[in-house]
């Protein structure tokens, strides 16, 4: 090093390697949480997990989570579920492109405008699975299909940040 140059110390970074190990495990337990067997009239209130989930991690470590992440996920929410193949994947990447295109606005946002655009997503994902299953076969869904798992989603959102949040990092620094 020549005489009189400085060593620049190199910037702390997150490691991306624990950050990806912690969304993958968070998004099998979000998994988990998505084919839960509930009570018939409370299957109505159980919101989308795994998007939530998603959305988290697009907000917390954009870099770590993409489309392809998305896509996958969506996958496989569609063999867990037992839907048409694709139908969660496309919904979920809609919602990823929203994401990651408004990921800086939305980190800044208080939590209840984070919260109503949380379930504006959801709204999202639910109108493209509708849509898709309409084209499967015609069903029409009742209001309750619409409000109450976006709902439910809306109310849980900051206990989903919240959590990950704690998860992701321990010590509580941004």
């Amino acid at each position: 090093m020549p005489k009189g140059t400085a060593r620049t110390p190199m910037p702390h970074h997150h490691n991306r390697v624990p950050t990806l190990w912690i969304a993958a495990i968070s998004l099998i337990v979000a998994m988990a949480l998505r084919i839960v067997p509930l009570p018939h009239a409370w299957a109505a209130y159980n919101p989308d997990w795994v998007l939530l989930f998603l959305i988290y991690w697009t907000l917390a470590a954009p870099e770590c989570i993409g489309f392809g992440t998305f896509w996958l996920t969506g996958l496989l929410t569609d063999a867990l579920t037992a839907r048409a193949l694709g139908q969660h994947a496309l919904a979920y990447s809609l919602v990823a492109y929203l994401c990651l295109r408004l990921h800086q606005r939305l980190r800044l946002y208080p939590l209840a405008q984070q919260s109503l655009s949380v379930g504006l997503f959801l709204l999202l994902s639910q109108f493209v699975i509708f849509w898709t299953r309409d084209v499967e076969n015609s069903q029409i869904l009742e209001v309750r299909y619409w409000v109450l798992p976006t709902l439910t989603g809306v109310l849980a959102w900051p206990a989903v940040l919240h959590s990950l949040r704690r998860i992701r990092d321990p010590s509580g620094t941004p």
